[in-house]
């Protein structure tokens, strides 16, 4: 056999080095601007009606708990207990939808780590949109 084996890889003249660490250049660039995306991204996760939301970034960080006014009293350890509750998961409801939205941000880009089939365009932040690439925030 006297064929080269990366002959297939770079056509004519063989495995061209430079262009794949180009190509490598510009998806690590590419995934540096996705999480800053992200980083900058806030989601919300509300629960009870509005009772209780939380916001956080799009990498998951908790950035802000707001309760609605009269909506808990504070004098009842049963009450506060509820509120603690509600709070976990309006998070758990923020988180979800910030991780869904990294997967589809970040999925093409860490080698298809996205959920297949999922739904690619609509989502408040504007990743994964039908004409491809990351879109800013807008």
């Amino acid at each position: 056999m006297t064929q080269n084996p990366f002959d297939a890889l770079g056509g004519e003249g063989g495995f061209d080095m430079n262009a794949l660490l180009q190509q490598a250049s510009q998806m690590q660039q590419q995934l540096q601007e996705a999480q800053e995306r992200l980083a900058n991204a806030t989601v919300d996760g509300t629960v009870a009606g509005g009772a209780v939301s939380v916001t956080v970034s799009g990498v998951g960080d908790l950035l802000a708990v707001n309760i609605k006014a009269g909506s808990f009293d504070g004098q009842d350890a049963d009450d506060l207990s509820d509120l603690g509750d509600l709070i976990v998961a309006a998070y758990r409801d923020a988180k979800t939808q910030a991780d869904t939205i990294a997967g589809e941000a970040l999925g093409p880009l860490a080698g298809g780590l996205g959920e297949p089939g999922a739904d690619q365009g609509g989502n408040p932040l504007g990743f994964g949109s039908p004409g491809g690439g990351l879109p800013g925030l807008g």
